[in-house]
């Protein structure tokens, strides 16, 4: 059974952007910038899968399809890279996070004084509650929590690029 040239691509430019995904996340904590600390509408990821999303529907279209790349397709094709590149950063970060006790309570410290300078207004706006029972919660985080968050986060910002880029990129015979 021949593979898919779609499934092919999208997996081999995944697993690269997954590997940098996740080497840029280590440089970040190390340069004391917390990766997960970033708003998610300025994470580098947007950056990083747009251009691995590109590369990968363009060498699809003009080397598999002839010019030719239908919208289903990139989807599909950008939802492979994608998947597979935040489950490799998922991974990844899982494993550091593991053998690294400081990625954990860093963030855990720099969360909560984030969420102390909050003013009243905003607090009153969330409700005081949810910001308190946020704040109790704090200190029981723990890895997996993270990584489930920071996969969801990249899932979410791949699927938005992806929409972006498929029809970009589409070109219809």
């Amino acid at each position: 059974m021949k593979r898919s040239p779609l499934l092919s691509v999208s997996i081999r430019y995944g697993a690269v952007a997954g590997v940098l995904t996740f080497l840029l996340m280590v440089a970040m904590f190390y340069v004391g910038r917390h990766p997960l600390m970033v708003a998610p509408y300025l994470d580098f990821r947007i950056l990083l899968f747009g251009v691995f999303i590109f590369f990968t529907l363009k060498e699809f279209r003009d080397y598999y399809q002839a010019g030719v790349l239908y919208f289903w397709q990139g989807l599909i094709g950008s939802g492979i890279m994608v998947l597979v590149a935040t489950l490799l950063a998922s991974i990844g970060m899982l494993i550091f996070g593991k053998y690294n006790s400081q990625f954990l309570s860093s963030y855990i410290e720099l969360r909560t004084a984030y969420l102390k300078t909050f003013p009243p207004e905003i607090v009153k706006q969330i409700g005081k509650e949810v910001y308190e029972s946020n704040l109790n919660a704090l200190p029981a985080t723990n890895i997996s929590g993270l990584v489930e968050t920071y996969f969801a986060q990249g899932i979410a910002i791949g699927f938005f690029v992806s929409i972006i880029l498929s029809v970009i990129l589409r070109k219809q015979p």
